[in-house]
């Protein structure tokens, strides 16, 4: 297995000589997806002068669904300025920000998206640029404009109504797409006043951290985190059903609908994915950063208890993911437990596709072995592993045992943002591999 210190030095010398979850995903090659080239400013803290000023942001996307707004606050640290990027519960840190002079450049933590502003005043005036997976043809990436003033901390209306409804507690959710074919989901919102938090549950895993507002029976919530540009609005009515739109990036939408229900529950998430039948044993063979192939087979697997993760650097809930899993690799390794992702990248072109996973294992700490398997596309990427039924999720979650038999598949993911299901899914995960680990 080549995934050490040293394959990673190679790959990061190609690249250099080289050059979830939702949403629709064309097939085909990345050639159109260059990303553009951030400058080489050096992180600097603000200047007298013309300037980005530091400090909170209201900032606000322009979507096809209206304005979608979020929190970011820059910082001074040390020698240089940091970011946050704030969505309710959620500070997110950003650690690559340069500012020169009233120009402001932001690369998402692991992601290949860039924002970028110029500053006039105490407002920013930009875009954010989404890396999205094309064809030969045509650009799918994305070009979201974006505004944003310093000093204002409200979410979507600066001052709140007083008579509003209370949209607390559990929803059984259905997201229905332009074509009819609809999902299920489980809301679940916190409320004080106007201001609400939380996140929707789906079977290929959570929305993340939103927050909005409530004025009277509308219903509003939002985030940016890097990767989602989600927008909701919602209407309460009369018999105490909501009904509404969810908008994502600037090329998706669907209906939603949503009803009480404290016993709300999704379809069980060992039981979407399946190995074909009569077929126990899980295969692979793919590359990794430095090109070298890297199979189950090789001496580092064997009689080791394995977790195969499907993933993507673009993938929201794969992060989540990989912020669990990297920690605790470190904890069970010495157990006998190894980790292999299979990224499917938005890339068809080997060199951006290392780049992007080696910017994502950077940025997360990653030292188990990931491996290059191929596009973001769940279709194409069941044709690589032929030995499952389907793919329905990025990510999806393989755990098998010293005898290279696999005991459980868990699709999509429950992350931080879930709350209560997040803590049940680590301590099953905990439990799983406790019991695999004793196993001889």
């Amino acid at each position: 297995m080549k995934s050490t210190s040293l394959g990673l030095s190679m790959a990061l010398s190609l690249l250099m000589l080289a050059g979830c979850h939702r949403g629709p995903s064309p097939n085909g090659s990345a050639g159109a997806n260059a990303l553009p080239a951030a400058s080489d400013a050096p992180v600097v803290p603000a200047a007298s002068g013309g300037k980005v000023m530091l400090g909170s942001y209201r900032v606000v996307l322009d979507t096809p669904g209206g304005e979608l707004p979020f929190g970011l606050d820059l910082v001074q640290e040390g020698a240089g300025v940091a970011g946050y990027l704030v969505n309710g519960r959620e500070r997110l840190p950003l650690r690559e920000v340069k500012i020169d002079g009233t120009h402001l450049e932001i690369r998402m933590p692991g992601y290949e998206n860039l924002l970028t502003a110029d500053a006039a005043g105490d407002r920013l005036r930009g875009e954010i640029y989404l890396v999205k997976l094309g064809d030969k043809n045509q650009d799918k990436n994305q070009h979201v404009p974006l505004k944003a003033a310093l000093g204002e901390s409200y979410r979507f209306f600066a001052s709140s109504a007083t008579d509003n409804a209370d949209l607390s507690g559990r929803w059984a959710v259905t997201f229905t797409e332009d074509d009819g074919k609809a999902e299920p989901a489980v809301g679940e919102f916190s409320q004080t006043h106007d201001a609400v938090s939380g996140t929707f549950l789906t079977t290929t895993g959570d929305h993340r951290f939103l927050a909005g507002q409530v004025k009277g029976d509308e219903l509003y919530l939002s985030t940016f985190d890097g990767a989602h540009v989600f927008l909701y609005r919602a209407r309460l009515m009369p018999d105490g059903t909501l009904a509404g739109d969810f908008w994502s990036g600037l090329a998706y939408h669907e209906k939603w609908t949503a009803k009480r229900d404290t016993k709300a529950v999704l379809p069980d998430a060992y039981g979407l994915t399946a190995m074909r039948p009569g077929i126990r044993h899980f295969d692979f063979a793919f590359p990794d950063l430095s090109g070298t192939t890297v199979s189950f087979q090789d001496p580092p697997f064997r009689g080791k208890v394995l977790i195969v993760a499907l993933a993507g650097s673009w993938c929201p809930n794969c992060h989540d993911e990989a912020a669990f899993l990297a920690p605790l690799y470190k904890d069970y390794r010495g157990k006998g437990l190894e980790i292999v992702s299979l990224m499917f990248e938005h890339f068809g072109d080997f060199p951006r596709a290392a780049q992007a996973t080696m910017r994502f294992r950077q940025h997360y700490g990653i030292e188990y072995t990931t491996l290059i398997a191929g596009v973001s596309d769940k279709d194409e990427a069941a044709k690589k592993l032929p030995m499952l039924q389907s793919i329905v999720a990025f990510p999806t979650t393989i755990f098998i045992d010293r005898k290279g038999n696999v005991r459980k598949i868990y699709t999509g993911y429950s992350g931080p943002a879930t709350g209560e299901h997040y803590v049940q899914f680590v301590n099953e995960v905990k439990a799983t591999l406790d019991q695999l680990l004793a196993e001889s």
